[in-house]
């Protein structure tokens, strides 16, 4: 997948490591990763690898664009009355648990969601947490604004939602920071099955609905499309260009080998396990 005819190319200095923050400079060079479905704690490993790579200077930010196959996890305010607790929630939908180390509460993943895990020096960009999930949910409301959708925010309740009187969240944020570098992110609903939702309090807000882009159109969005359109304006939101876009795979690849080269030159390499999507 190319996103050239999405994003204006801007001339990029060489990789440093050290790159500085200016909305009057050229836009900082990224890295986007995108993929089909990985399981989640295969995700969660590789978030962890990158953030360590990113901390020590020895790669560029990330964007990774994924799905998970069904999955609900917890996130670190998760209290009892969110959830029915694990053997009921396994024996009334068959869906694996995982408790993690990102904010918020449970929520549920699965296809035809889009998830996206940033992995980004957090300074270079904003001033703390707050106005780091205040951008994320600048880029969701301008994708859903692609398709049609008018959303917003709600004071106090991370994620972007549909709807006035009665608001649907249809994306959802749990961020953590850790040695200055995000991991964690977003979850999109383009297309997913929203039952599993009725068996959890998501994000532990009482009576909160859960909608998707599918149930406020006519048509089925392209899951695809959803991601290149937020590639983009994820890069224009946060004054990045994508200089370098690799399968997840290969990513995967790199990041288990013991001495591993993230410089752009090497996350190009043609690789017999990278094709386009």
């Amino acid at each position: 997948m190319s996103l050239d005819h999405l994003i204006p190319h801007a001339a990029v200095e060489p990789f440093s490591g050290t790159e500085a923050m200016d909305q009057n400079d050229a836009p900082r060079p990224a890295t986007l990763v995108y993929g089909q479905a990985m399981p989640y704690d295969e995700a969660w490993t590789l978030q962890r690898t990158c953030r360590a790579e990113r901390a020590a200077n020895r790669c560029r930010d990330l964007l990774l664009l994924i799905e998970h196959p069904s999955v609900y996890t917890l996130g670190r305010t998760t209290q009892d009355g969110h959830w029915p607790g694990e053997d009921q929630l396994s024996q009334e939908t068959g869906i694996p648990v995982i408790r993690t180390e990102r904010g918020g509460s449970i929520t549920y993943h699965g296809p035809g969601q889009l998830v996206g895990y940033p992995i980004l020096r957090l300074t270079d960009y904003c001033a703390g947490p707050k106005a780091y999930v205040r951008l994320l949910e600048e880029v969701l409301i301008d994708t859903l604004a692609e398709w049609g959708i008018t959303a917003h925010r709600r004071e106090g309740l991370p994620g972007v939602w549909v709807g006035g009187d009665r608001p649907s969240k249809i994306a959802s944020i749990g961020v953590r920071i850790s040695h200055g570098i995000t991991t964690h992110g977003f979850a999109l609903n383009v297309c997913p099955d929203l039952e599993p939702f009725s068996h959890i309090v998501p994000c532990g807000i009482s009576g909160c609905h859960v909608t998707s882009m599918a149930a406020l159109m006519d048509t089925t969005p392209d899951l695809h499309l959803v991601q290149q359109q937020l590639a983009a304006l994820f890069a224009a939101r946060f004054h990045l260009t994508w200089t370098e876009t690799v399968a997840l795979e290969r990513l995967a690849t790199l990041m288990a080998q013991p001495e591993r080269d993230l410089s752009p030159s090497s996350i190009r390499a043609p690789s017999n396990l990278e094709g386009a999507p």
